[in-house]
């Protein structure tokens, strides 16, 4: 074969292709459609309302449910397990919870302390100075640690 007159170009062949054909099957010959009939025919039903009307039908197999599958059960151990881990973990939220709110009282009492402290001495100071500014009602006098009510010196 000359190389110019090859149609794939130079230094190539020509491959040898086969062609596969399906093989048709013979047709498989069908039974005619003939519609059935059932076995016995159904009763006719007829039941008489209270109003008097009558109405007639034939009688239906109530539906069957379908099997139910059982699940497989589950073992003593997990339940067990799942159950005390749900307790472990309530009882450490509920650990949590009180100790929190135990902080929370206790800031509260030291602040209920601190206001207390702070109004009383606030007190003992208005007294004290107002003492040395006029003379009416009590008197206070810390150096001598004498307390004198409703003394008035003029």
């Amino acid at each position: 074969m000359n190389e110019s007159a090859n149609p794939l170009g130079p230094g190539r062949r020509e491959a040898t292709v086969e062609v596969h054909r399906p093989t048709l099957l013979a047709p498989v010959p069908s039974a005619p459609v003939v519609p059935a009939q059932p076995g016995t025919i159904p009763a006719v039903t007829s039941i008489v309302l209270p109003d008097g009307r009558i109405v007639t039908g034939y009688t239906l197999e109530p539906a069957k449910p379908e099997p139910v599958t059982t699940k497989p059960p589950v073992s003593r151990a997990a339940v067990n397990i799942a159950l005390g881990g749900i307790g472990f973990g309530a009882v450490c939220g509920g650990l949590f919870l009180l100790t929190a709110f135990i902080t929370a009282l206790t800031a509260l009492i030291t602040q209920l302390i601190t206001l207390a402290a702070v109004i009383f001495g606030g007190w003992v100071a208005v007294q004290v100075l107002s003492a040395s500014g006029h003379r009416s009602g009590t008197t206070v006098n810390i150096r001598k640690a004498v307390f004198k009510r409703n003394h008035f010196h003029s």
